[in-house]
């Protein structure tokens, strides 16, 4: 019988991780009740890379949706990607995995933020939204959606190998991770706990002007570090589409040939541009499936094509 998950153990504000040669040693192990058992236990790889690992042996697709800059709308086109993945084949099964830590925004964009997270034998159960596609989120162990997450890194990678390798998603074909803008703490977790997991590779999300493309060549610059492939770039808010005259217009003007021209530059693929529709963020904000509220909108139009190109990739 599944129970309630309760919240996640914290740990120290400042504890160095159990693979530092300071763990149990440092200041902030000083009265932690697993003091003795860091200092003594052997250091080495992470064994949390080996539990993502074998948990996530059954999916397919692992993807992480990446940005280099905050307010592109990569929460609202990760969102886009999982309806789509899930409409186009009732047979496959498609999950997001929410890891932007600081702000979770996936249980409201997906409709789902008044569920709870339940947990079995087999680990946390995810929450479905339709049959073939699941959400899993911090958002849903918080008392509150106004409540703040005030973590330091090592909570929040131990948040992340938590959800990595304790999650029980079943058998899956594509699993897409929303993660924050940046490169910083959470990118890195994922990397490190996915490195023997199969990385599929990433969808990176940017608008068209160039101090958001500053960012993405960064991002990109960022996967070839870390040997993650690149499956493409998005350009998301291309142009405003008028919902009574269906006219559009530039809002983030294009002033170095936007995505497309630096996915040249920089020998990336191009999946395509997104335009900027009013309808499609009403129903974020009111979390309804956009594919059956406006289906005739020009973004769920352009999403197929992204969709047809993101498939070639993977």
């Amino acid at each position: 019988m599944s129970s309630v998950v309760e919240k996640p153990q914290s740990a120290p504000e400042h504890c160095p991780g159990t693979q530092s040669d300071k763990a149990g040693r440092a200041a902030a192990c000083r009265g932690c009740p697993n003091q003795q058992i860091c200092a003594s236990s052997p250091k080495g790889p992470d064994p949390g890379i080996t539990l993502v690992k074998e948990r996530l042996e059954s999916v397919k697709h692992k993807i992480l949706i990446l940005s280099g800059k905050g307010g592109v709308g990569k929460s609202t086109v990760t969102a886009l990607l999982s309806r789509a993945l899930a409409a186009r084949d009732a047979e496959k099964n498609i999950a997001v995995l929410d890891i932007d830590i600081c702000g979770p925004s996936q249980p409201h964009v997906l409709g789902v933020q008044d569920e709870q997270v339940h947990q079995s034998g087999s680990g946390w159960s995810p929450v479905y939204i339709d049959d073939n596609l699941s959400v899993m989120s911090i958002g849903f162990l918080l008392s509150s959606a106004d409540d703040a997450i005030i973590w330091r890194g090592p909570k929040k990678n131990g948040m992340i190998r938590q959800f990595l390798s304790e999650v029980d998603w079943g058998h899956l074909d594509y699993l897409l991770m929303d993660t924050p803008p940046g490169t910083s703490d959470e990118h890195l977790s994922a990397v490190t706990y996915l490195s023997q997991a199969n990385l599929t590779g990433a969808v990176i999300v940017t608008t068209p002007q160039e101090v958001a493309l500053l960012d993405v060549r960064k991002e990109i610059d960022f996967c070839r570090k870390t040997n993650i492939k690149v499956l493409g770039v998005v350009e998301n808010m291309t142009k405003f589409v008028c919902p009574c005259c269906q006219k559009s217009s530039e809002i983030f003007k294009a002033t170095t040939g936007g995505a497309k021209k630096m996915c040249e530059e920089l020998d990336v693929t191009f999946l395509g541009s997104l335009p900027l529709d009013p309808k499609v963020a009403k129903c974020c904000d009111d979390g309804k499936n956009f594919f059956e509220e406006v289906p005739e909108s020009p973004v769920v139009r352009a999403m197929s094509i992204v969709i047809e190109k993101l498939l070639l990739q993977v």
